[in-house]
């Protein structure tokens, strides 16, 4: 039996299966990493390294930085779509095979793609706050006003910021929680696309791990678990293709 049969022998024994998902999954549907050899960590903008424009003291500063640079990233989004990983999740947690997702991804696509279960724990621009008076705006309602060349401002004078985590901000609570207690009851884990340096996202498989769940990991570079993994599987776009393969009849 090769891998992929390993895997599907693997998730049909299961049950409570946890997917932790990173950029990998991400730069298959064509969206570019942050921290990869090509990633957009590499670049600069105004005398700024990308990075930098994630960090809340400058976007307090200056928001118009971040939101000049993010209108053709984290405003663009709908130009991307899900891949077949994001896909076959979605079929298999319809299918009772998947649990939940935690996802350290910001571009929404495995809820694009019909996952339900899917706790985002660097958060998500689905939502944005006004950083004075606390109201909400949704992404549809923000996004053409970023692409309009403005900074989108609150009508009490503030600023509206996305409900993703920048540095020098914690990670949202709740959903931090709801992942370490999936992971605390998952029997197993599947990391996908991560090379698990992010921390403190990166340390959740190790926690699935240490309460007794096995460990599965598809990823083209080394992971600080691969020892720990029952399985170590290279190109996720062929493993999950095949998976869906040796699954059909079982996916809606």
């Amino acid at each position: 039996m090769n891998l992929v049969g390993e895997l599907h022998d693997l998730l049909l024994s299961s049950t409570n299966t946890v997917v932790f998902t990173g950029a990998g999954v991400s730069t298959a549907s064509g969206i570019r990493d942050f921290r990869g050899k090509h990633g957009i960590y590499n670049d600069t903008f105004h005398g700024y390294r990308v990075e930098e424009l994630f960090g809340i003291e400058l976007f307090n500063a200056d928001p118009s930085l971040f939101y000049s640079w993010a209108r053709d990233f984290v405003y663009d989004l709908t130009a991307f779509q899900p891949c077949t990983v994001h896909n076959v999740l979605a079929r298999l947690e319809r299918a009772g095979l998947v649990n939940a997702v935690i996802t350290q991804n910001i571009d929404r696509l495995h809820t694009l793609a019909g996952s339900r279960n899917v706790l985002e724990v660097h958060g998500s621009p689905s939502l944005h706050h006004c950083q004075r008076c606390g109201a909400e705006a949704t992404y549809e309602a923000i996004a053409p006003r970023v692409h309009a060349g403005e900074v989108p401002m609150c009508p009490c004078g503030g600023v509206f910021k996305p409900d993703i985590v920048f540095y020098g901000e914690n990670l949202p609570q709740t959903t931090f929680s709801a992942a370490v207690s999936a992971c605390q009851q998952a029997d197993l884990m599947l990391v996908l696309g991560s090379s698990l340096t992010v921390f403190p996202a990166a340390a959740l498989p190790e926690e699935a791990y240490r309460c007794g769940a096995r460990v599965v990991i598809v990823n083209d570079s080394p992971t600080s678990l691969d020892r720990r993994a029952i399985l170590k599987l290279e190109d996720l776009t062929d493993t999950f293709t095949q998976l869906c393969d040796l699954l059909k009849g079982r996916l809606p």
